[in-house]
């Protein structure tokens, strides 16, 4: 029967990251048939009983992803120490156990990811995978061409670099512009960080799509489930990776 690695498994079940199973194992949390486990490599199959806790972990489902139009004024966690509305708490009561892949700040509108498989989410938020993530971004002030080419070279800002990323202009009207922003990364608030950098201050941000999956007519607030046939076929690689034998 086809074995994994024990963190490998807890993520595609969907109870946590790779890391954060990691971390469960190391302070002793979870047990394999009843034993404590004490290395993330140790190997598993779906006959075996794991728990955490003593809770017994549900079996494992298959992989799914869903599309969520995201509002301004949510935060991408569980829970929030400052009391914030969260896009979990927001989230239809059918949809399983999800997390996001990656995240989109407070104030940042437009596609989030979700998925049942923890290690799903790591794959699509990889860099080896260069998911582009494309917005679309109203900002104040005057897009100069120096600034912009400037940009789609990379810059360097407080001490951190970032790669390049694509600037196209599509109106302007007075002191508004609305633009086309893609990158290849996702730093925490890249584009606003890098477009103050450019003189321009950001009034509205809109990410439109992640790599092959796009925000559409999905109205604000609502979840669509990616078909499985489309998903398999997009993301081929992933799911040769994970249903090869091990």
């Amino acid at each position: 029967m086809r074995t994994e690695r024990i963190a490998k498994f807890l993520a595609r079940s969907g109870v946590a990251s790779r890391r954060d199973a990691e971390r469960l194992i190391a302070a002793g949390h979870v047990a394999v048939n009843g034993v404590v486990a004490t290395h993330p490599a140790t190997q598993v199959n779906d006959n075996d009983v794991l728990t955490i806790n003593g809770k017994p972990i549900a079996r494992r489902e298959q992989s799914r992803l869903w599309l969520y139009h995201k509002p301004a004024g949510l935060v991408t966690t569980a829970r929030d120490p400052q009391g914030r509305p969260t896009v979990f708490a927001t989230l239809p009561k059918s949809l399983p156990r999800v997390i996001s892949v990656g995240r989109l700040d407070i104030n940042t509108e437009g596609l989030l990811l979700l998925t049942n498989d923890g290690e799903l989410a790591r794959y699509l938020e990889h860099p080896a995978q260069s998911m582009a993530r494309c917005y679309r971004v109203r900002v104040h002030g005057d897009p100069k061409q120096s600034k912009m080419i400037h940009l789609e070279r990379g810059a360097t800002v407080d001490g951190v670099h970032y790669r390049p990323l694509k600037v196209k202009v599509d109106n302007r009207k007075g002191s508004n512009c609305w633009m086309t922003v893609t990158l290849n990364e996702g730093k925490n608030r890249e584009i606003r960080k890098l477009l103050r950098y450019a003189g321009l201050q950001v009034a509205r941000l809109i990410r439109a799509s992640y790599g092959p999956f796009e925000l559409g007519g999905l109205a604000r607030g609502a979840v669509e489930e990616v078909p499985q046939e489309f998903l398999r076929r997009v993301l081929s690689g992933y799911f040769a990776q994970q249903d090869a034998p091990h």
